[in-house]
């Protein structure tokens, strides 16, 4: 099946299971939501829109969605916009320091990593509760396992391993080729 509808390069995917949907983000500022079944775009998601950030930062770089599926959090550049997608609106409107990179849910929370070498952890109303000094000056992506260690990696080919208390197990040096 083929999926028509961004005007420009895909950056994330996210699977929303429970309604047989996925949800993308593209350059072209969007995040949409489709019907896996029919390839239809069921919604039109628009943060920069909403941000009144039209310009350098109306990508959409990474979008997460939280366990029951009905909150979606998008970054574009240095912004993030919190979701309910129930409802259909933006309920929250969170400024990061740097351009986030990869994020995810954990619990009621929002992990980020992106530009800056720091794990951030957002509350739901965008308050920082925590930032965790990263070895990589820029961070790809975050993983969480069940257990609560998280993995952080980025540029320099490093991966820091995180424990579920916000200390460092340890930094891995991958070797680049």
């Amino acid at each position: 099946m083929v999926f028509k509808g961004h005007m420009d390069y895909l950056h994330c995917i996210v699977a929303r299971n429970s309604s047989n949907q996925i949800i993308t983000g593209s350059e072209d500022g969007t995040a949409r939501i489709w019907d896996c079944k029919s390839g239809k775009c069921t919604q039109v998601i628009d943060p920069a829109k909403d941000l009144k950030l039209k310009g350098s930062a109306s990508w959409v770089g990474c979008v997460a969605l939280d366990a029951s599926e009905s909150w979606l959090a998008c970054s574009s550049g240095r912004n993030i916009s919190l979701w309910n997608l129930p409802a259909s609106e933006c309920v929250s409107k969170i400024p990061t320091r740097a351009c986030v990179q990869d994020m995810l849910y954990d619990n009621n929370q929002i992990l980020t990593v992106g530009t800056d070498p720091l794990l951030n952890r957002f509350d739901m109303n965008g308050t920082i509760l925590s930032q965790i000094q990263c070895a990589p000056s820029s961070s790809f992506s975050i993983s969480l396992h069940p257990a609560g260690v998280m993995a952080v990696g980025g540029y320099g080919c490093l991966v820091d391993v995180i424990s579920q208390f916000g200390s460092h197990m340890c930094t891995f040096h991958c070797q680049c080729v």
